[in-house]
C-alpha cells in the first residue's frame, strides 16, 4: 500500500499521462504545460494557487488526483552544514532527506549548489549489518510522487525559513537549489526500480525539476540484474556501488546480498554498465574498525577500483546505536586513503558532514519511531 489515497498523485504522472488526462476532459494541452509549471517550477502545494487555471479544471484535477504532500517532522542541522529531514507521508511512514553543502569531492563534477541524499523506501529488506534503515524492517516502496516530493518540499522548506531569517531564498521558478541527487538514502534505490525510474524522469525532465542526467546518482547494494536494467536507460545517470568490501569474505559479513550476486557477478554487471555508458562509477566504501579498514584490504579494493575504472569515496563509519561498529581513528582513515593513491586509484576521505546528527540512513527515522512508539500504544492518544 502507499500512501492512503486511492487516486493517483499528480506528481506521480508523466507529462504524457497528463495531456492523456486532459485530452479525455477536452481540456486544451497547454493547460498540462501550465500545470506542470506550477507543480515543478512554482512549487506550489495546492490546486488553488494554480491561479491561471480556470475554477472548474482546478476543482476537477482535485477530484481525480491527489496532491499529497510529506509533513516536516524534524530537521536537524543549521543553514550552513548537512541537515537531515524527517518527513511523514500520508500513511504515517517515516523517511528521511540529507542536504549536503556544495562540495566538489562529492559524486560528479564540482558544484556551487547543494546535494540532496534522497530516500526510496521505507525501510530497507537487503540487511546490510551496519546500517540503520533496514533495522527496523521493510515497509514499503516509495510512489514517483514521493520521491520527487522530497526534492521539492525541502527547497520550499528552505525557501521559507531563509525568508523568515532575511536570507537569500530559492525562488519559485528560478535557478534550482538544489543541482546534484544522490539516491543513497533509506532503502535500496534498484529494489523500486519501476517508481524510482518514473521519479527519475521527472527529476531530470525539461517539463518537470530539469536536473541533468549527469548530476543524479543512483546507488546499489550490488543488485547485478538491475544495474544492467539501468544500463539500458537511455539517460546518462551516475551509478555508485555501495561496496564496503572488496573480497567476498568480508562483504559476507556485512552485506547480505553478497551471497546472491557475489563481486564476480557484481563485476560482470558494472562492465556491461560501463560499456554501454562509458562513464567512470564511484565504490562507496564505508571505513568500519576492524571489519575492512586493514592494511590488507588496500590491494584487493585498489585492484578491483583499476579494472572498473571506478573512483573510491571513503566515508568513516557514523555510529548507529545498538549495532557494535565503530569508525576508524583519523590516522587510520588517512592511512588507507594514501594507500589507495599509492596504488593508483581516484579516492577521496568524506570529511565531517553530519556524524553529530543521526548521519546514517535511517537513525533518525528509527529514533523518532521508538520515540513515538509509547505514545501510539497508548489507547487515550490517537493514532496519527
Amino acid at each position: 500500500m502507499i500512501g492512503t489515497s486511492p487516486r493517483p498523485d499528480v506528481r506521480s504522472l508523466s507529462r504524457a499521462d497528463l495531456l492523456g488526462k486532459f485530452a479525455d476532459w477536452n481540456v486544451p494541452a497547454y493547460r498540462a504545460d501550465q500545470t506542470l509549471d506550477w507543480l515543478y517550477r512554482r512549487r506550489v502545494s495546492t490546486w488553488d494557487a494554480m491561479t491561471n487555471l480556470p475554477r472548474d479544471l482546478r476543482g476537477r484535477l482535485a477530484e481525480s488526483l491527489d496532491f499529497s504532500r510529506p509533513e516536516a517532522v524534524r530537521c536537524q542541522g543549521s543553514v550552513d552544514t548537512t541537515r537531515k529531514f524527517l518527513w511523514r507521508l500520508q500513511d504515517g511512514a517515516l523517511i528521511e532527506t540529507v542536504l549536503i553543502p556544495a562540495n566538489p569531492a562529492l559524486y560528479g563534477d564540482a558544484s556551487d549548489r547543494q546535494t540532496l541524499c534522497v530516500s526510496t523506501q521505507v525501510g530497507c529488506a537487503y540487511g546490510c549489518r551496519f546500517c540503520a534503515s533496514g533495522l527496523d524492517g521493510f515497509k514499503r516502496n516509495l510512489s514517483p510522487a514521493e520521491i520527487v516530493g522530497q526534492v521539492i518540499e525541502v527547497e520550499n522548506y528552505c525557501g521559507k525559513e531563509a525568508a523568515q531569517q532575511g536570507l537569500a531564498a530559492p525562488q519559485p521558478g528560478g535557478e534550482r537549489m538544489i543541482g546534484n541527487l544522490v539516491f543513497m538514502g533509506m532503502g535500496e534505490p534498484l529494489a523500486n526500480y519501476e517508481n524510482l525510474i518514473a521519479a527519475l524522469r521527472i527529476l531530470n525532465a525539461e517539463w518537470g525539476v530539469g536536473i541533468g542526467a549527469r548530476k543524479i546518482t543512483v546507488s546499489t547494494s550490488g543488485l547485478a540484474p538491475q544495474i544492467q536494467r539501468l544500463a539500458n536507460e537511455p539517460p546518462q545517470f551516475r551509478l555508485a556501488i555501495s561496496l564496503h568490501g572488496a573480497t567476498d569474505p568480508v562483504r559476507d559479513q556485512i552485506m547480505p546480498v553478497n551471497r546472491k550476486y557475489p563481486l564476480k557477478e557484481l563485476a560482470a554487471a558494472i562492465e556491461y554498465y560501463q560499456e554501454k555508458k562509458g562513464r567512470l562509477i564511484t565504490f562507496e566504501y564505508i571505513l568500519i574498525k576492524g571489519i575492512n579498514d586493514g592494511k590488507d584490504q588496500i590491494s584487493p579494493l585498489a585492484a578491483l577500483s583499476r579494472r572498473l575504472h571506478a573512483k573510491v569515496n571513503l566515508i568513516p563509519y557514523n555510529t548507529v546505536e545498538g549495532l557494535p561498529w565503530e569508525r576508524p581513528c583519523e590516522k587510520a582513515q588517512e592511512r588507507f586513503l594514501a594507500g589507495l593513491q599509492e596504488l593508483g586509484v581516484t579516492a577521496t576521505l568524506r570529511r565531517e558532514k553530519g556524524h553529530d546528527i543521526d548521519a546514517a540512513c535511517g537513525q533518525l527515522r528509527l529514533r523518532t519511531d521508538r520515540e513515538l512508539k509509547p505514545l501510539t500504544d497508548d489507547p487515550g492518544i490517537p493514532d496519527k
